[in-house]
C-alpha cells in the first residue's frame, strides 16, 4: 500500500512537468454557428468534456502521443480524427447535420473506432433505451438487439442467446474482464443489474482471437457508465414501477471529479411479484429481488491511468414449476436461487510518448445457493413450516466459485498505416462445493493465452487480422455420491455407483485466428467480410455430470473423453447510409466441429430422463435485415424495421436444440425538440412478430407464432440545472397469450409474461 501510495504521488509530481494542453472550437458546416454541449473524447484516454456556448473545449495534461479524438452531438454525424500531442494548433473542426443517431466508440474491438471504421461489425445499444422500451431486466433488454435473444425460466432468470449459441458459448465481460458465475447452466442468469450499466455492445460470431476460449458464439461486452467529467459532480436518482409484476426498481448515483481524481457510487434494489401470463394467471415462485452496488475510483495523469471499480450483486430468484397460489408476494418460496456475485477490477494505462501498455486485473466471488423443497420430504406434514426454515438455513446446494483473471496489452508504436498490438491473458479459477448436493466436482481451471493483431488502414480499404494460441488445464477432485443420497439412501448400491465423479485432469490447446476487410464503395455504401475461427474447451458440468440437476428436471451424465469445440465462421456486412436512409444486410455460416450438446438416452434414474452430453459436428448460418428511414423534411419521423433468421442442425440433419424463430420487428417512432421547459420529447410503437418454430430437436416441440405490440411515450423537463425524465411504456398490450420457443417453462405448458406497463423517472443534477 505504501509503494502503491508514493508512486501515486510521483506520478502526480510528474505530470505537472509533462503537463500538455490542447484547445479547440467545434462549428456546424453548413451554418458556421458554434455548437454547444458537443462531446469531445478521447476514447483511449477515456476523457473527455463538452464544448461551452461559444464551442469552444480546452484539455490539459494529455500524456504525449497520437491520440484518437472523437466529436459526436445528437443531430450530426459523429466525426473522427488523429491528434499528435504535443500541438500547439488549435483545432478548428466544423460537423455535418445528419438526422441519423450519433455514432458511438466500439470498446469491445481492439482499436476503439466508430462503429463505421471498424472492419466487424458489431451492435451497439445504449442502455437507457433498452430500458425506455420497456424491458425489466439486463437480460430482457439485450434481447432487443438484432441477432440476440434470451434464454429464460420466468422473467427473473436469463441468458443472452447470440445467432443460436448461448451458455459457455458465449462470454460476458464487465468492468473490463470477464465474467464467471457457473455460466453452463440453463437457469444461470447473468446476476448483473442494468444500473450502473452505461451501454451494451454484441460481437456475433467466433472472438477467441481477443477473448480466449467460450468466445466461440460471440461476446456480450457490458460498458461501465462514466465518471463526471473534471472538475464537476453529477447525481441521479431514479425509479420504476412495473404493473405486471407489481414491482418497482429504485437507484441512486453520485459522481465527482476533481482534474486528476475520480469516485462513483451506485446502489439500486427491485422486487417483483410472480408474473401474469396473457391469460391472467399468475406464474407461482416465478418472483425475484435484487440489490446490487456499484462503485469506483480513478486516477488519471499525462503518464498513468487507474480505474478500480467493485460491484456486488445480491439476487433472490424463485424457480417456477408450476402455476399454483395466485400471491403478489415477492419473498421467494422454494425452491430458490440466492446468488452473491463479487467482482473487483482494476484498469491500469502506462502512456508512452508513441506506444501504450495496457493491464487489467479482476477478481471475483460467485456464492450460488439453491434452497430446495425436497430433500425433507419424509418428515411428517406438521412440519412443513420448520422444514422450510432449516432449507433456507442449509442449503442443497452451495458452490463457491473464485476466479482471478488478467489481460496484458502493449499497443505498439504505429508503424506507417499499421497498428499493432499484443498480448496475454490468462485466468486461475477453483470451484468448491459446500451444500449435500454435488452438480460439478471441486475443481480448478488454469488458462492461459497470447495474441497478436493488426489493423491497416488505406484510404478505402481497411485490413484486420491476427493469430492466438491458448492452453487450457482442468483438474478435478474425486467425488463420492451425495451426502443426501448417504442418509437418506444408503441400501441403494447401484444408485451410489450412479452418484459417483471419478477425477479428471485434462489439458486443452489452441490455435485460432482471424482475417477482416472493409472496404467504402462510396461515402454511404460499405461492404465488411470476416473470417475467424474460434475454440471452447468443454466445461465442468459437460465433462463430469453424473446425478440428478433439479433445476432442469433431468439426470445429466458427461464424458471424461470429450474434445475441445472447434468453430469456422464466414461473415458478410453490406450497409448503406446516408443522412436519410440507412439498410444492412448480415449474413454468416458457423462451421462447429465436435459440437456438444446433451441427447436423451431413453433411459429413467431419479425419476428423471437421463440425458447424455456427446459430441457430433455442426453448422449453423442465417444473418440480420434491417433499413432504418428518416425522410426530409420530416426529420423527426422514424420508421424502423428488422428481420432475423437462424438455422442450426446436425451433421446426421437433425434440428440442434434451442434455436431462435424467426422475427420480423417494425417500429414507428417520433422524436422532438422541445421548446424552453421541455427539451426533448419522443413516442413509439412497435410490432413484433415471431414466427413458427418447426425446426426442433429430437427432444423440443414446435413452437407456435404470436404477435406483440408494444409503445411508449416520454420527454424531458429542465428545472435550469436538473433534468427530470419522464416516460411510459407498454409491452404486449394486447395481453396475448403465448409461449417463447427459448422459454424452459414451455415444457410445463407455462405461458411468457402478459401485458406490462411500465412507468419510470429519472432526477438528474
Amino acid at each position: 500500500m505504501r509503494f502503491l501510495i508514493f508512486l501515486l504521488l510521483f506520478l502526480a509530481a510528474n505530470s505537472t512537468i509533462y503537463a500538455q494542453n490542447i484547445n479547440g472550437k467545434i462549428t456546424d458546416r453548413e451554418t458556421g454557428e458554434a455548437i454547444f454541449s458537443a462531446t469531445v473524447y478521447f476514447p483511449e484516454l477515456e476523457k473527455g468534456q463538452l464544448t461551452n456556448e461559444n464551442g469552444k473545449f480546452t484539455f490539459s495534461g494529455l500524456p504525449r502521443g497520437t491520440h484518437k479524438l472523437v466529436i459526436s452531438l445528437v443531430g450530426y454525424s459523429s466525426y473522427s480524427t488523429e491528434i499528435t500531442i504535443p500541438t500547439s494548433e488549435i483545432l478548428e473542426i466544423s460537423l455535418k447535420a445528419s438526422a441519423i443517431e450519433m455514432e458511438e466508440v466500439i470498446i469491445s474491438t481492439p482499436f476503439h473506432q466508430l462503429q463505421s471504421e471498424n472492419v466487424m461489425r458489431v451492435a451497439r445499444e445504449n442502455v437507457a433505451t433498452l430500458n425506455r422500451k420497456g424491458a425489466i431486466s439486463l437480460a430482457d433488454g439485450i434481447s432487443q438487439i438484432e441477432g440476440v435473444e434470451s434464454l429464460t425460466t420466468g422473467v427473473g432468470i436469463g441468458k443472452p442467446v447470440i445467432r443460436g449459441l448461448s451458455s459457455n458459448r458465449v462470454l460476458v465481460y464487465t468492468q473490463g474482464v470477464r465474467l464467471e458465475n457457473q455460466q453452463y447452466g440453463d437457469e444461470h442468469g447473468l446476476g448483473i443489474s442494468d444500473k450502473g450499466i452505461e451501454s451494451v455492445e454484441v460481437i456475433k460470431g467466433p472472438a477467441s482471437l481477443l477473448y480466449g476460449s467460450d468466445a466461440i458464439g460471440g461476446v456480450l461486452y457490458l460498458n461501465p457508465e462514466r465518471y463526471a467529467s473534471a472538475n464537476n459532480t453529477k447525481t441521479e436518482a431514479d425509479a420504476k414501477y412495473f404493473s405486471n409484476t407489481q414491482g418497482y426498481q429504485g437507484s441512486a448515483m453520485v459522481s465527482t471529479a476533481a482534474e486528476r481524481i475520480k469516485f462513483l457510487a451506485r446502489g439500486s434494489y427491485s422486487a417483483h411479484s410472480d408474473y401474469k401470463t396473457g391469460d391472467g394467471k399468475r406464474v407461482t415462485n416465478s418472483r425475484f429481488n435484487e440489490k446490487d452496488l456499484k462503485t469506483g475510483i480513478a486516477y488519471q495523469d499525462n503518464k498513468y491511468k487507474a480505474d478500480l471499480r467493485y460491484n456486488f450483486n445480491r439476487s433472490k430468484i424463485g424457480i417456477p414449476e408450476e402455476i399454483g397460489d395466485q400471491s403478489t408476494d415477492k419473498a421467494p418460496l422454494l425452491p430458490f436461487q440466492k446468488i452473491d456475485n463479487h467482482i473487483l477490477s482494476l484498469e491500469n494505462k502506462l502512456f508512452f510518448n508513441d506506444s501504450r501498455l495496457d493491464f487489467k486485473v479482476g477478481y471475483q466471488f460467485n456464492n450460488r445457493q439453491e434452497f430446495e423443497d425436497e430433500h425433507h420430504h419424509n418428515e411428517e406434514e406438521e412440519h412443513n413450516h420448520e422444514e422450510e426454515s432449516h432449507a433456507e438455513e442449509h442449503p442443497a446446494l452451495e458452490m463457491h466459485l473464485e476466479t482471478l483473471n488478467y489481460n496484458v496489452k502493449y499497443n505498439l508504436p504505429k508503424t506507417g498505416d499499421f497498428e499493432t498490438i499484443v498480448g496475454i491473458q490468462g485466468m486461475h479459477q477453483t470451484n468448491k462445493n459446500l451444500g449435500e448436493e454435488i452438480l460439478i466436482p471441486d475443481a480448478r481451471t488454469t488458462d492461459f493465452g497470447a495474441f497478436a493483431t493488426t489493423h491497416l488502414h488505406l484510404e478505402k480499404w481497411d485490413f484486420q487480422g491476427g493469430i492466438r494460441y491458448d492452453i487450457r488445464h482442468i483438474e478435478s477432485d474425486e467425488t463420492e455420491e451425495t451426502h443426501r443420497h448417504q442418509e437418506e439412501e444408503p441400501h441403494d448400491h447401484q444408485h451410489a455407483e450412479e452418484s459417483y465423479i471419478p477425477a479428471i485432469d485434462r489439458s486443452f490447446k489452441s490455435f485460432n485466428g482471424a482475417l477482416g476487410a472493409k472496404y467504402n464503395f462510396s461515402e454511404t455504401f460499405t461492404a465488411r467480410l470476416n473470417l475467424a475461427s474460434g475454440f471452447r474447451a468443454p466445461n465442468l458440468a459437460e465433462l463430469t455430470s453424473n446425478g440428478t440437476h433439479h433445476g432442469t428436471n433431468r439426470y445429466e451424465l458427461g464424458d471424461a473423453t470429450l474434445n475441445n469445440e472447434k468453430n469456422f465462421q464466414v461473415d458478410l456486412s453490406l450497409e448503406h447510409r446516408n443522412e436519410h436512409f440507412e439498410a444492412f444486410a448480415n449474413a454468416f455460416h458457423n462451421s462447429i466441429s465436435d459440437y456438444i450438446f446433451l441427447n436423451p438416452t431413453g433411459e429413467i434414474l431419479d425419476e428423471n430422463a437421463v440425458f447424455e452430453y456427446t459430441q457430433s459436428n455442426a453448422n449453423l448460418y442465417g444473418g440480420e435485415i434491417g433499413t432504418h428511414i428518416h425522410p426530409h423534411p420530416l426529420d423527426w419521423l422514424h420508421w424502423e424495421t428488422g428481420f432475423e433468421i437462424v438455422r442450426g442442425k446436425r451433421k446426421n440433419g437433425e434440428n440442434l436444440p434451442l434455436i431462435p424463430a424467426n422475427t420480423l420487428t417494425n417500429t414507428l417512432r417520433v422524436e422532438f425538440e422541445g421548446n424552453n421547459k421541455l427539451v426533448s420529447k419522443y413516442a413509439f410503437i412497435r410490432l413484433k412478430n415471431v414466427f413458427d418454430q418447426k425446426r426442433v430437436s429430437a427432444f423440443e416441440t414446435r413452437t407456435g407464432g404470436y404477435t406483440l405490440l408494444g409503445a411508449g411515450l416520454g420527454g424531458t423537463l429542465d428545472f435550469k440545472g436538473s433534468e427530470l425524465q419522464i416516460s411510459i411504456n407498454g409491452n404486449n398490450l394486447l395481453n396475448k397469450n403465448y409461449i417463447s420457443h427459448l422459454s424452459r417453462l414451455k415444457s410445463d405448458e407455462i405461458s411468457n409474461i402478459g401485458r406490462n406497463i411500465s412507468i419510470s423517472a429519472q432526477w438528474f443534477l
